[in-house]
């Protein structure tokens, strides 16, 4: 058997609003909003006594999709160090493809965002950044050249 697609990514927040802002204004589109919680939420991902509010956002596409959740209990657990560099261990950033990278930046600015490194050009192919986002959330964008 092999997978039909990948659905979503999770990314647990403690700023719900802060974080769904900053990934609408890159362009991302909000599917829904609301809690989670009960039996079914307690025995699929294994804790107890969960209250949660989630919020799923797509790509413009339709194709992929980000699964916001803030917990409100239990009470997320933050990993050391806070602002992790990109080589450490697990997920570091997820990637788009945007039309006009500056302005992009820019965008994202106003949302807190800060480059990692810089804007730079890979042979004639791309021009690609990773922002650090709300929470630390890092982004790589990628605008195709030509």
């Amino acid at each position: 058997m092999t997978i039909r697609r990948m659905d979503n990514v999770l990314i647990v927040v403690d700023d719900l609003d802060a974080v769904l802002s900053f990934f609408v204004e890159l362009g991302m589109q909000l599917e829904g909003r609301g809690p989670a919680e009960g039996p079914w939420v307690e025995r699929v991902i294994g804790l107890e006594d969960v209250r949660q509010e989630i919020a799923m956002l797509r790509t413009p596409d339709g194709f992929s999709r980000i699964e916001l959740a803030m917990f409100h209990q239990p009470k997320a657990i933050r990993p050391e160090p806070k602002d992790a560099p990109p080589n450490t261990l697990g997920i570091r950033r997820i990637m788009f493809a945007v039309d006009d990278i500056e302005d992009a930046v820019a965008r994202l600015h106003t949302h807190g965002a800060e480059l990692v490194g810089e804007v730079v050009r890979y042979e004639d192919s791309y021009r690609l950044c990773y922002l650090r986002g709300p929470e630390g959330i890092i982004v790589g964008l990628a605008e195709q050249l030509g």
